[in-house]
């Protein structure tokens, strides 16, 4: 008996299609392995007619006011809510992520983000209008900058996709969403709920591969790219933006440094470090990945730590027991096995560094101490439930170490010195330092990093600004 698989569509200019050449891509569930959908694969056609109704659409979404736009986000935000389980069941397909954990740590805060959004468009901040020369009145208008071509990744394409649409529609701006070519379901569902509420042409979704990624960048309409992903493809998307001069907004990797030094309350630093070092299975650019703890005490920490892992459960969506599911697809899976088989001899597997049975792609949680500051495992990003340790002498070292990478995302002190807390917090080259906690986010604070982790904000006035263009307007008072 053969199980017809679910057809996922592009959504553009209100209405669901499939690719103009009705070319498709197997979309395949990581906690089994298997194909369960198939997606388009949309071409130069595909592309072409969503950034056309993007632009048919921006006129007029643009000039209704800040209020009309913070209606229709509120609606949104109502609509996440009630299609919650909806929304759930198509993640954790996407994913594989337990389904209890997406529903408490998930809906929750995307649906208060685009509430957020909503309320920024009301808040728009300019300098005040007055006369800097004799006879003129100046003022600085705010505006949307057009179209905006949007390119999210596999690891939370829920969310992802919401830190980009909600600033962008709050703004005035008109979309072009693709998700990863791995993740499209949850991103087709969300064009479902947002397609009954916002005018066509508006939000719109086209699924396809790396290529129509490129295509939607080096498109003339859009003005402004915006992709959370890898450097490698940031740094492409920046490249065939520079050719028309587009706004570009770059979310991408991180190697989040977590220091911990000597006066930590040990236990409870291993327990929330664990939880976010392994959440989502490590597939986040904040995760508490890579650990420098100050020598007097690394001993107790690593063995705490392992204990920590050893006890951290991986396995099925319904398991309410587990932390996380599956890494996301068959490339991930061998990317993580290749760090660890490539680990030098003085490294030590203290728990994990395996796979987790033969279906699906499941890794144990795993920690690795005994390494050294330019060892690939430290230097790179693994992208998987992978704790590394470093032991450190000093401040001055264990601040050497945490900048000693190309990223520049995030990064957390764990200290009851509150003067060291603050020098640390002072010189760590990262765009978030936490302080004795690692990833909280909310959506009145910033989200962006440095160096080759990116440019520009998620979340917050700053995100919402992002997506706004200023005009100088002066005016002779003469008539």
């Amino acid at each position: 008996m053969t199980t017809e698989l679910r057809r996922l569509r592009n959504y553009i200019n209100g209405e669901f299609r499939d690719a103009a050449d009705g070319r498709t891509i197997d979309v395949v569930n990581p906690v089994t392995g298997e194909v369960y959908a198939t997606s388009p694969l949309s071409g130069q056609a595909d592309v072409d007619a969503a950034m056309e109704a993007a632009a048919a659409a921006f006129p007029a979404w643009r000039d209704t006011t800040p209020a009309e736009r913070q209606k229709v986000l509120l609606k949104i935000a109502d609509a996440f809510e009630e299609r919650a389980e909806d929304l759930i069941a198509a993640e954790s397909e996407n994913t594989g992520k337990p389904l209890g954990l997406t529903r408490t740590e998930e809906i929750p805060p995307m649906v208060d983000q685009i509430r957020f959004f909503a309320g920024a468009a009301r808040m728009l901040e300019g300098r005040s209008a007055g006369e800097y020369m004799e006879g003129m009145t100046s003022i600085v208008r705010r505006e949307p900058v057009g179209v905006c071509a949007q390119v999210a990744p596999w690891n939370y394409p829920m969310m992802m996709a919401v830190w980009k649409f909600a600033p962008a529609l709050a703004a005035g701006n008109t979309v072009v969403l693709k998700p990863s070519d791995t993740t499209p379901a949850s991103t087709v569902l969300i064009a479902e709920i947002i397609g009954a509420i916002a005018p066509k042409g508006v939000f719109n979704v086209v699924c396809g591969d790396r290529e129509t990624g490129r295509a939607m960048v080096e498109h003339p309409t859009p003005a402004m790219a915006s992709i959370t992903g890898s450097v490698r493809a940031g740094m492409q998307v920046a490249a065939s933006a520079a050719k028309d001069v587009k706004r570009v907004h770059l979310e991408l990797g991180g190697k989040a440094p977590v220091v911990v030094f000597q006066d930590t309350d040990i236990a409870k630093a291993v327990e929330d470090i664990s939880v976010a070092g392994f959440f989502n299975a490590g597939q986040d650019c904040t995760a508490a990945t890579r650990v420098l703890v100050q020598d007097s005490i690394h001993d107790e920490f690593v063995a705490a730590l392992a204990k920590a892992a050893a006890e951290t459960k991986t396995g099925a969506p319904d398991d309410d027991d587990v932390l996380f599911g599956p890494l996301n697809n068959a490339n991930q899976l061998e990317q993580v096995t290749g760090f660890i088989d490539r680990l030098p001899a003085h490294a030590k597997v203290e728990a994990g560094g395996h796979r987790v049975g033969d279906k699906g792609f499941f890794y144990a949680p795993t920690v690795v101490s005994g390494l050294k500051q330019d060892d690939e495992i430290v230097q790179n990003e693994v992208f998987g439930p992978v704790i590394t340790v470093q032991s450190f002498s000093d401040e001055a070292q264990a601040l050497e170490w945490a900048n000693g990478v190309e990223y520049a995302l995030a990064s957390s002190v764990w200290t009851k010195d509150h003067a060291r807390a603050m020098r640390m917090s002072k010189a760590l080259d990262f765009g978030c330092v936490w302080i004795n906690t690692h990833i909280p986010l909310v959506a009145e604070m910033p989200h962006g990093g440095f160096k080759k982790s990116g440019y520009g904000k998620d979340l917050s006035a700053y995100g919402f600004d992002d997506y706004t263009r200023i005009k100088h307007v002066m005016t002779s008072l003469d008539g």
